[in-house]
């Protein structure tokens, strides 16, 4: 089948679901313009899948915005630099379970079923341009270039979002349900240590989450902080653009090994991690925060494969110096000096750090607030969670904050101590995109049920339209013959 094919096989499939069915909720009206019933923020993955699963709800007054230019959401054109993902092929993910809607499909149709046997993992590359497939043959409703800047506490279910970009068609637009489908740094920032953003100016160093200029640093030896996965990732990339040496600083004194994602792929932890009490969400999550991703050994094959690549380990950084023409960086190894420094220290999540966040921020809940480990897995960084309902829903520190977050959802990395694998791993998004449109359908429901009811309780259209004297005549007549 062609991908022209493939286009029509969706359309068909959509069509025997009874897809595109009647709108049931009803507009809202507002002197300041449209209110839309769900605006999502973010149009990567999470948010296109997002989109699509309350268009399966019959949820079709929909915004999609993303601060990216078209093709370009989420990470995997812009600070991606994996060679492939890191997730079997064979996983499903944003297809609502409809096959058609698969990579699978889609590969298959410019690849053919010999070209899917021979594939081993999908490359980012061709991850991004299924995605592009994905929002043009749903026709999800998505603007660019349209940049969230501030979120106003609710005034009568009805949020007001300030935003700012080339695509932005006001400076504010109306929702009564935002979803925060932000990505890895939705819930916090990305991390760099203070030892070196408050030592070294910004040309000395970026942020494996940056865009990286490698044609600057060719002939260069540069120096990667961090043993997880994107470490690697960076290595290789460095080292293919020309870079001269590579060197992989590690605190641990061995590689991790053990990536806990897969045994909850098959446990079925990830599915039902919503059944768990707040004891077993946080022990699990403080367990997994243990580990960090290895890297793929693929990943790790590549990257050490160069000749100019150096692994360092059991050697975190005591501290780093610049000089005229170089950065010193002490290890318990001693002195090393590099042209450049690359940060792969992950993120942070906390939600005071989202500046979009802050007219609301006091009032979001935090697992802090709600749950006090046993001192022996107690941990700052899952305390810093927002606690979430198990629908994706902010929850409130107070009572005066329950009407400002109410309509507000999060599905972004943050949802991970609250909801498990949903928004941040592809291996969890397909249980959880269920859940997260039923939460906002029911939402929305109960914000119209007086309306919805009493349409129901005075609904006299009539359906049977025969008369008795004219149906027993035939009845009579059919019984005669």
């Amino acid at each position: 089948m062609s991908l022209e094919g493939l286009n029509e096989q969706v359309k068909r499939d959509l069509t025997y679901l009874n897809f595109g069915g009647p709108e049931w909720v009803q507009p809202l009206h507002h002197p300041e313009g449209h209110v839309y019933d769900v605006v999502i923020v973010g149009g990567g993955q999470s948010g296109l899948s997002a989109a699509f699963a309350l268009k399966r709800e019959r949820i079709y007054n929909v915004l999609i915005i993303d601060e990216n230019p078209e093709g370009y959401e989420g990470p995997w054109e812009t600070y991606a630099r994996m060679v492939t993902l890191r997730t079997p092929k064979e996983l499903t993910s944003i297809d609502l379970g409809i096959p058609s809607l698969t990579f699978r499909s889609w590969w298959v149709s410019q690849a053919g079923e010999e070209g899917w046997e021979k594939l081993d993992k999908i490359p980012r590359g061709e991850w991004m341009n299924y995605l592009r497939w994905y929002r043009n043959v749903l026709k999800l409703p998505v603007v660019n270039e349209v940049k969230l800047k501030l979120i106003e506490p609710s005034v009568e279910g009805i949020h007001h979002l300030h935003i700012e970009g080339t695509g932005a068609p006001s400076e504010k637009i109306l929702a009564r349900k935002v979803i925060l489908a932000t990505g890895i740094q939705g819930g916090g920032e990305w991390h760099v240590p203070p030892l070196i953003s408050k030592k070294l100016t910004r040309e000395r160093y970026a942020h494996t989450s940056e865009s990286i200029d490698f044609e600057l640093l060719k002939g260069k030896k540069v120096a990667i902080l961090g043993g997880g996965a994107s470490a690697f990732d960076n290595a290789h990339a460095a080292l293919s653009e020309g870079v001269a040496e590579v060197h992989v600083f590690v605190r641990r004194k061995e590689l991790p090994r053990i990536n806990p994602i897969r045994q909850m792929e098959g446990s079925g932890i990830i599915e039902h991690f919503h059944t768990f009490s707040d004891e077993e969400k946080y022990t699990a999550i403080s367990q997994f925060f243990k580990f960090n991703q290895p890297p793929t050994n693929d990943t790790f094959i590549r990257a050490s494969a160069w000749p100019g690549f150096q692994l360092h380990l059991g050697a975190p950084w005591h501290d780093v110096e610049a000089t005229s023409n170089c950065v010193v960086v002490t290890t318990p190894q001693g002195k090393h000096t590099f042209d450049f420094l690359i940060i792969s220290t992950g993120f942070v999540t906390d939600p005071s750090l989202r500046p979009e966040l802050k007219l609301i921020d006091k009032h979001i809940a935090r697992w802090g607030d709600k749950y006090t480990a046993p001192e022996e897995i107690a941990n700052p960084l899952v305390d810093a969670h927002p606690y979430l309902s198990s629908g994706f829903s902010f929850t409130s520190r107070d009572e005066q904050g329950k009407n400002s977050l109410y309509g507000l959802f999060v599905f972004n990395y943050s949802t991970l101590v609250s909801c498990g694998l949903s928004a941040s791993a592809l291996s969890g998004i397909r249980f959880a995109l269920p859940k997260l449109a039923l939460s906002v359908s029911d939402q929305l429901f109960q914000d119209d049920k007086a309306r919805i009811l009493h349409n129901f309780l005075t609904y006299d259209k009539e359906e049977f339209v025969g008369e008795w004297p004219k149906i027993e005549q035939q009845v009579t007549s059919a019984t005669e013959n």
